[in-house]
């Protein structure tokens, strides 16, 4: 597979943060919080579908409509056999089996008009969800692009994720089952009704009377299982969490011998997803046996009723037996309709989920007024304030000039803004005061896209999907040859041990990329850099990873791919950057000392002391080796 296909699915991103399907999906009973405004925005999007609806609509209807008509005509039959057996035992006639065959020829006609009616509703109404679910699945992936990154560093990974998934796949099943059973429900409540009415208005009277009592019952049991359905998924939710961080987190469990400690917990979990399980699933399974026992005493009622108005000569023997059908009938889709209550519930839920989603704020629009290759690489910070919040600021007044060509570092404690500058660098925000300029335009004169663009990345997180080694190497340029990809694994110094795997650059790397190193990865990840050539160059830690003697390796290439290049180098090893043509002090979001490694020495300032206590600390750590 191209690394160009692999890239539409990966599996890390780049900024940090670990994908995952948990359980902080939609769960089934949950309720909409603005029901109505959820359902106002799904009729207005579906509203191109509204062709396609209609017919749905017309063929239900009609489908339900000859269902419903055959009963009665089915009556009619029934009458004329029971009327030929009576004329016969009499000896006034026969049995008209002529007429019979016409009858039941008829309502097989009616029957089989409504199977095809169904079958064309069905194929209409599926095609119609999942073709909701395709452009909704479409828009979120759009918006997605279209998202400030501020979103995804205050919402999980896995929600969003969700959204994508679950709720759409959600949504689309509750189209697809909800709405046309609660069209052919209803329908069928109305025609059932008025063919009862029409064969004997007392005993449509006494059906009705009787159904307030199931109502009753079933209200009563859908309250009492609703509690125990809900503590179900909620448990089962504990249950995949537990599941994915005990695989994730194997090694870690073994390591601390909390193997015991882990199933205890999966055990009490477990057992509470069974006691609410088996009393959801009990209490629920109630309803049926419930509903059972109501239409035979419907039955009942109907059949003495019937017998004493078919002796009176009031109603045939046909009428009754056309009445039962529709008795079993009419209890049906009022079963249905409280079961469509929930699917609608759940729909709505999950509609409203994706359109929070789709109406979230987005980036703003660029305003493009200069272009990449029209700039040249020198970068001007002036005055520039930033805060994820704007009333607590991370940078406060940051001022530097950075020349093309040169080799910037940033150092500081944890905290100091570093990455933030890195994150302003790239427009994954924009700055609240101040400006940000390449070859002096303001960054948000270019398009966004075409700005980074003219970075290259390496992070300390390293970002890798599930394909072969040569496809990640490649993903920094999706057209480069074999040949370029060996040779920047070369320049990387990772080639040594591609060439030792079995498949070589074929290799496939899982997942989570945990059939080979730490180091490894970053060594990939530098690789990628190296193909992709890019006028600038961003590194965060990225010789974090690797023992001592590749990094020196490591360092040597990464020298010659930033010659010449404007390159910004994030750094807690102060011995990495002392080739640098400028380090930026930082502290609480401001740059108290600038100067070259040298200079700043000299300074004995805050970077002296810095440097000076890891400098300590490698003299410790070497000492107690020996």
């Amino acid at each position: 597979m191209s690394a160009q296909t692999k890239a539409g699915a990966p599996r890390r991103g780049p900024m940090g943060g670990h994908g995952g399907h948990g359980p902080g999906g939609m769960m089934p009973g949950e309720k909409a919080k603005d029901l109505k405004g959820t359902l106002k925005k799904l009729v207005g999007f579906m509203g191109r579908f509204k062709v396609g609806i209609a017919v749905v609509l017309v063929f239900a209807v009609a489908s339900t409509v000859f269902t419903t008509v055959g009963p009665k005509v089915m009556g009619q039959a029934t009458t004329e056999l029971f009327n030929g057996i009576v004329a016969k035992i009499g000896g006034t006639g026969d049995i008209n089996f002529d007429l019979i065959a016409q009858i039941l020829l008829f309502t097989m006609g009616l029957y089989l008009i409504s199977a095809a009616c169904s079958f064309v509703q069905g194929w209409m109404m599926s095609s119609i969800s999942q073709r909701t679910c395709y452009e909704l699945r479409r828009d979120i992936a759009s918006k997605i692009d279209r998202m400030p990154m501020g979103y995804f560093e205050r919402n999980s990974v896995g929600d969003t994720l969700s959204r994508i998934t679950n709720d759409v796949d959600t949504l689309g099943q509750s189209l697809n089952q909800g709405i046309t059973q609660l069209i052919t429900s209803v329908v069928s409540i109305i025609g059932v009704l008025v063919m009862m009415l029409t064969i004997n208005p007392l005993m449509t009277l006494i059906t009705v009377v009787i159904l307030p009592i199931s109502l009753g019952l079933i209200m009563i049991v859908v309250k009492k299982s609703q509690k125990f359905f809900f503590a179900q998924q909620k448990t089962l939710g504990e249950i995949n969490g537990i599941v994915e961080e005990t695989f994730s987190g194997h090694a870690i469990v073994k390591a601390f011998n909390r193997e015991d400690g882990t199933v205890d917990t999966f055990n009490e979990t477990n057992a509470r997803l069974y006691n609410s399980a088996w009393k959801s699933q009990f209490i629920s399974g109630l309803m049926q046996p419930i509903m059972g026992f109501v239409s035979n005493l419907g039955y009942v009622v109907v059949a003495i009723t019937g017998s004493f108005m078919a002796v009176q000569g009031i109603i045939t023997v046909g009428d009754i037996q056309a009445f039962i059908q529709y008795v079993k009938n009419f209890t049906q889709p009022i079963t249905q309709l409280t079961q469509v209550s929930n699917v609608l519930q759940q729909m709505a839920a999950a509609a409203e989920r994706i359109f929070e989603f789709l109406d979230a704020p987005e980036e703003e629009p660029d305003h493009v007024t200069a272009r990449s290759e029209d700039a040249c690489c020198g970068v001007e910070f002036e005055h520039v304030h930033f805060g994820y919040d704007p009333e607590r600021p991370v940078i406060e007044d940051f001022s530097a000039t950075v020349e093309e060509g040169q080799t910037i570092a940033l150092v500081g404690p944890t905290g100091a803004g570093k990455t933030t500058m890195v994150k302003l660098l790239m427009r994954f925000y924009d700055v609240q005061a101040g400006s940000i300029k390449i070859g002096g335009h303001d960054l948000r004169e270019f398009a966004r896209d075409d700005l980074r663009s003219m970075f290259g990345m390496v992070l300390q997180d390293t970002w890798l999907f599930n394909g072969t080694i040569r496809d990640n190497i490649r993903y920094g340029k999706l057209d480069a040859t074999d040949e370029e990809v060996e040779a920047a694994a070369k320049a990387a110094y990772v080639y040594h041990f591609i060439q030792t795997l079995p498949a070589g650059f074929d290799t496939e790397i899982n997942e989570d990329a945990s059939n080979i190193s730490q180091g490894q990865r970053q060594l990939l990840t530098i690789a990628r850099a190296i193909l992709a050539d890019r006028r600038m160059l961003i590194l965060d830690e990225a010789t974090s990873s690797v023992d001592t003697r590749t990094e020196e390796r490591i360092q040597k290439a990464m020298d010659n791919l930033m010659a010449g290049r404007t390159s910004f180098v994030i750094a807690h090893r102060l011995s990495t950057i002392r080739s640098a043509n400028l380090i930026l002090v930082m502290r609480d979001g401001d740059i108290v000392e600038q100067g070259t490694h040298e200079q700043l020495l000299e300074l004995g300032g805050f970077y002296a002391e810095l440097y000076n206590s890891q400098f300590a600390e490698t003299i410790d750590e070497a000492e107690e080796e020996r």
